[in-house]
């Protein structure tokens, strides 16, 4: 077909730039829009993606990237959440290996230029579907609709929800999932980059480079392998011109009959070598998945658990609304949407029902526009513009499985980009019908894409730590039991102990079976010694989640503490029979034996608890303590030499171990350890105290007072130090007067 210049382009208040100039402007603004995350923290779901993943590691062998899951877990595990992501797991590695650590500023650059960069491609997608597909003479795709694309472009580079993506570095799964499709979809084009106009042919190689681009998005983020349903529907609809409508006539209404020479000859062939492309990948996604899908829980995605069908559908399309208002109306984001944060409805007398109605009779507006218009250039811009809205948006749906949450900002990246093309057009479609109203239509536009950037720059701070992220969703979702948790346990982090308390207290009359919360409120009444409240919300929390194992074991630590040993001791080995690897619990565990004169079996959970973590330093110097409280100093002396040299740089084992060689009269050793000891913890003043013993012992009696002294002034009360002290005083005034 003959392809011109879309005609409501050219009305469209802004500059016609070269394709070069428009790719940077739309750079620049997408980086003025998130340049000040560049510096934030690790945030959110950054800790188990990143800080807690051991696959960044160099020691990790490559070999672990393709067999576990985004999180670091094996994706056989029951535990995994399916989420196969190595390409950007790959891509957090190297951050890692740059920048020699886990340093965030690194991860947030990479994540901004790569949505600057898709912003940038985003201008060809926009000019192919808005303006058809052409070449020139050199082979280089002409943009019939350079300002529709560059407006589009921009709208994408500045809106707000796109700030979780690009500002949470988990996010960089969506960005990299964005890119791969955007070029699976341009290599598509490129298949089509041969001779004049009406040519058949095609280009076989750039078909399976487009795949194999499909299957690098997808390695990147499930979501990847829609591509082939834009590339699907872009074939048909501009590569072989079909009139869905017309050809939907043929088809329900018989009224002309229906022959393969309504669309173009290589149809068919590359529909199937899509279609053969994209089981292949769906068949190894699926053997690589393992055990099956995912377990998710009622609080991740309550409308999947609603026994009637009628009311789950309905909640999904309560949903879809909201979705759609995140993209009209990016206003109110929050970091997680579940927990209460949307009441479900529950009746169809529910006032909210008027959202449903009213989304999908805009939705019918725009596909009876996309079908029925006698304007061509409308139809294929209208229709592929929902495509690239609705397609994207399909894998969280809930239609083909059940999904992990309520709502996902970060699911929106892609099918914003069809939002956005609809947004550009209704612009050149209002300067086209209301021409006497074009400089209002301008002020409109430039003020929406200004609210955009501001947003954005405020969005994108509040993605910087997460105190302001988690405190900012507090307004937005204030029925949100998980929010009211997070603001909690980022107090608690920082030391707020009771500011955490009110939060924690919160979420638990929010959700009462909120077992996280329990636990998390439970540590905080241990350590204020309000130990019958704790331990009721600690045996709360296990009753309702039996396999909750740090439960289980702050449970054992308040029933230690309140002196019920032996239900601290079945609390103990509850924790360690559901999580098997538990050395924090066998070290606990050891303690409440040495509480009771077990030394045996204390010194066989301590060393447990060190061979499950050989840097367990406490365990190692408890076991070096009990040793030698029970006068036996020759096996202190061996844990303790065998200690520092898993641990070398641990000043508390140094300290024991040198208490033990001043009682076997190894001065000069004992000097050495309890001096390397002051050299990490110089203002310890029973190190201090210690080796004044020990050189009061070897008759060294200046030195002996320079650290009595030190200790009483790092610590007046000190037990045992000012006795010591004036027995040394007396020594040395003794002597004094012995002396002639």
């Amino acid at each position: 077909m003959t392809l011109s210049e879309v005609h409501w382009d050219r009305l469209i208040p802004l500059p016609k730039l070269s394709p070069l100039q428009a790719k940077v402007t739309v750079i620049v603004v997408a980086l003025l829009c998130f340049i000040n995350s560049y510096n934030g923290d690790f945030v959110f779901d950054d800790s188990e993606a990143i800080v807690n993943n051991k696959d960044l590691r160099p020691t990790t062998p490559l070999g672990n990237l393709w067999r576990n899951d985004f999180w670091g877990s094996n994706l056989s595990s029951n535990s995994s959440h399916k989420s196969y992501r190595p390409l950007t797991v790959v891509t957090f590695r190297l951050n890692y290996l740059l920048v020699g650590g886990l340093h965030p500023v690194g991860f947030h650059v990479l994540n901004i230029l790569l949505h600057a960069v898709i912003s940038a491609l985003m201008i060809d997608m926009f000019a192919i579907l808005t303006g058809g597909l052409s070449y020139d003479e050199k082979g280089r795709m002409q943009n019939h609709a350079p300002k529709t694309s560059l407006l589009a472009a921009l709208f994408f580079a500045t809106h707000p929800v796109h700030t979780e993506s690009v500002a949470g570095i988990v996010g960089r799964a969506d960005l990299l999932c964005a890119l791969f499709f955007q070029l699976s979809f341009l290599a598509y084009c490129k298949a089509f980059n041969k001779g004049s106009d009406g040519d058949d042919r095609f280009s076989v190689q750039w078909v399976v480079a487009s795949l194999l681009l499909c299957a690098a998005a997808m390695l990147c983020k499930e979501q990847g392998i829609t591509v082939l349903g834009v590339n699907a529907a872009f074939d048909v609809l501009l590569i072989c011109n079909v009139n869905v409508y017309e050809l939907s006539q043929k088809l329900l209404l018989k009224r002309k009959t229906f022959s393969m020479s309504d669309f173009q000859t290589g149809l068919p062939t590359r529909l199937v070598l899509m279609l053969l492309g994209g089981l292949s990948m769906l068949y190894a996604r699926w053997k690589i998945m393992g055990t099956g899908p995912p377990a998710f829980t009622e609080v991740d995605n309550p409308a999947s658990f609603a026994e009637n069908i009628f009311l789950r559908i309905v909640n999904y399309n309560y949903y879809y609304c909201l979705n759609a208002w995140l993209l009209v109306c990016p206003w109110w984001l929050c970091f997680d949407w579940s927990m209460g944060c949307v009441p479900l409805i529950k009746s169809a007398a529910d006032w909210r029902m008027i959202w449903l109605l009213l989304l999908w009779c805009i939705l019918l507006g725009l596909i009876n526009q996309a079908l029925c218009s006698p304007d061509i250039q409308r139809r294929r811009t209208l229709t592929l513009a929902l495509v690239l809205l609705v397609v994207p948006f399909l894998p969280a749906s809930n239609i083909f499985f059940r999904v992990g949450f309520v709502i996902a900002e970060r699911v929106l990246y892609l099918s914003s980009a069809g939002y956005c093309l609809l947004l550009a057009y209704s612009v050149g479609w209002c300067c086209s019908h209301w021409a006497k109203y074009r400089k209002l239509v301008c002020v409109s536009m430039l003020a929406l894409l200004c609210v955009y950037v501001l947003r954005c720059a405020l969005r994108s701070h509040q993605w910087r730590s997460e105190k302001t992220l988690f405190t900012s969703a507090l307004s937005v979702c204030p029925l949100n039991a998980k929010v009211h948790y997070n603001v909690g346990k980022n107090l608690a982090d920082r030391g707020n102990t009771t500011a955490a308390v009110v939060f924690y207290r919160e979420a638990v009359r929010l959700h009462p079976t909120y077992v996280h919360a329990m636990n998390n409120l439970g540590n905080i009444l241990k350590e204020r010694n309000a130990l019958v409240e704790a331990e009721e919300l600690l045996s709360k929390a296990v009753s309702i989640q039996p396999d909750f194992a740090a439960a289980w074991m702050n449970l054992g630590i308040v029933q230690n503490s309140l002196q019920k040993f032996e239900e601290a001791e079945h609390s103990y080995w509850n924790a360690i029979r559901f999580r098997k690897k538990y050395p924090d619990c066998y070290y606990n565990l050891g303690r409440l034996y040495a509480d009771q004169n077990r030394h045996v079996d204390a010194l066989n959970a301590w060393r447990n608890a060190t061979m499950l973590k050989p840097d367990h330093s406490l365990a190692w110097n408890n076991m070096v303590i009990l040793l030698d409280n029970t006068g036996n100093l020759g096996q202190a002396e061996a844990i303790g030499r065998e200690a520092l040299r898993i641990v070398p740089n641990d000043h508390t084992i140094m300290f024991s171990l040198a208490n033990v060689l001043g009682k076997l009269q190894k001065y000069k050793e004992s000097e050495g350890f309890f001096l390397n000891a002051l050299k990490i913890n110089p203002k310890a003043a029973s190190c201090h105290g210690n080796l004044a013993v020990l050189y009061h012992r070897w008759g060294k009696l200046e030195q002996a007072k320079k650290h009595y002294e030190l200790s009483l002034k790092l610590d007046p009360e000190a037990p045992g130090t000012q006795d010591n002290y004036n027995m040394l005083r007396r020594k040395l005034d003794q002597l004094k007067r012995q002396t002639p």
